[in-house]
Formats: structure tokens, C-alpha cells, sequence
């Protein structure tokens, strides 16, 4: 007797393992066109958040900072803004932090700018994704250290790198945020491979570092904390 066996069934079941595999495959994976779309998409977003600052900047040169001029584009900013996190949250959800291969360090920067000036939940909830892509290689640990800075001076404690400045209208100037032991926050930063403090100021913000006056600052800032 001969027995005819039906191979639909099996092509079928073949098939459908075959997609599931491609399916797990594509959501965990960047292939190489993915990673272009990502690199366009980053550049895409740096543009929008830094030509807005960098007109606003260049018009308080001339007006100051507090000037209707400058406020134009800082709203413009602003709007780019909402919609540049919205697309960052995209990514890191779909991908998890992108390897540094895939995105370069301009990638990197583009999304922690765009994390730098989200809302305070946002960027806490992102920290421990930035310590394990830090781990992992994903992340120099000078984009962590400035996001951790950034979120103490939020929470009106003394940032620990010192690379946050704040305009103080009473003085109508720019200054370091106070640091905890100013003494020691070259050791801090070349712990972790960054330029010393003076060097960092001169050339980011064109700002000459004073030990003392610093260690009277965060003195300061740290007996009106205790005092309120």
C-alpha cells in the first residue's frame, strides 16, 4: 500500500518559523540601512535644536539675554524641542542606546543634547541606560557626567564636574553653577577622562576658572542651602 503524504502542511509550519525568525531578528538588530535612517534622522534632530540657539546666542551678544530678539528664538527652540524628545524616546525605546558604530559620536551627542533639556523625570529615567551604554563602550562617560551635573543643578544641589553655567540676572553674567569640593574637581574629572575644569570652561563657554572665588561660591550656595 503506498501512503501519499500532503507536504502543505509542512511548508507552512517551515514558513512560519521562517518569518518569526526574521521578525525577532529585525527587532533586535540595526542593519546597515537602519543605522543610516538613524544617522539621518539624529542629524535631522541636530539641526533643529542647535541652528534656534545659535541665532538666539548671536542675538543676545548684540541685545542680552533677556531681549525680545533673543526670546524669538529661543520660542522657535523650544517648539523644535517637544518634537526632537518625542523622536529621541522613539529611538531608545525601538533600539535601546545605539552602539557608537552605528551612530557616531555625533549621534551620541545629538541625543544626550536632546535628553540634556528634557523635562526632569525624562532625563532620570534615562540615567541607567546611560550607565550601562557607558559599560558597554555605547557612551564616552563624558556624556553621562554632564547629564548627572545637569540633573543636581535641577534639583539645586552641587553638581559634582562642574560643567553647568547659569546666568545670574542680579550680576547680569554668566558663572558656574557651585560645585562640591572645588578643591578636588580636577581629580574628578581626569578620573574619568575629561579636561581639567579651566580647560573645559575656557574653551566651551570662554570662561576663566577661579579656584577661590569658586570655593567662596560653593561655601556659600551650601550655608543658604543649609539655612533654608
Amino acid at each position: 500500500m503506498k501512503y501519499h503524504v500532503s507536504l502543505l502542511p509542512i511548508a507552512l509550519v517551515c514558513f512560519s518559523i521562517f518569518v518569526s525568525s526574521c521578525k525577532g531578528k529585525d527587532a533586535t538588530e540595526t542593519t546597515p540601512e537602519k543605522s543610516q535612517n538613524l544617522i539621518a534622522i539624529l542629524d535631522t534632530i541636530w539641526q533643529k535644536e542647535q541652528i534656534p540657539l545659535r541665532l538666539r546666542d548671536s542675538v543676545m551678544a548684540i541685545y542680552g539675554p533677556e531681549s525680545k530678539e533673543a526670546e524669538v528664538y529661543q520660542n522657535t527652540y523650544r517648539k523644535n524641542h517637544a518634537t526632537n524628545i518625542i523622536k529621541v524616546k522613539n529611538i531608545l525605546e525601538t533600539y535601546g542606546w545605539p552602539d557608537s558604530t552605528q551612530i557616531g559620536t555625533q549621534g551620541n551627542l545629538t541625543i544626550c543634547n536632546v535628553l540634556q533639556h528634557a523635562d526632569q523625570d525624562t532625563r532620570e529615567h534615562y540615567i541607567p541606560l546611560m550607565k550601562q551604554a557607558v559599560l558597554d563602550k555605547k557612551l564616552e562617560p563624558r556624556f553621562l557626567v554632564r547629564a548627572e551635573d545637569r540633573i543636581a543643578t535641577d534639583k539645586g544641589e552641587l553638581q559634582i564636574y562642574g560643567g553647568q553655567m547659569k546666568y545670574y540676572p542680579e550680576t547680569k553674567s554668566f558663572n558656574v553653577w557651585p560645585v562640591y569640593d572645588p578643591i578636588n574637581i580636577d581629580k574628578r574629572r581626569t578620573a574619568i577622562g575629561l579636561d581639567s575644569i579651566g580647560i573645559f570652561l575656557k574653551n566651551r563657554f570662554n570662561f576663566d576658572w577661579n579656584l577661590e572665588e569658586q570655593i567662596k561660591r560653593s561655601e556659600e550656595f551650601e550655608r543658604l542651602r543649609s539655612k533654608n
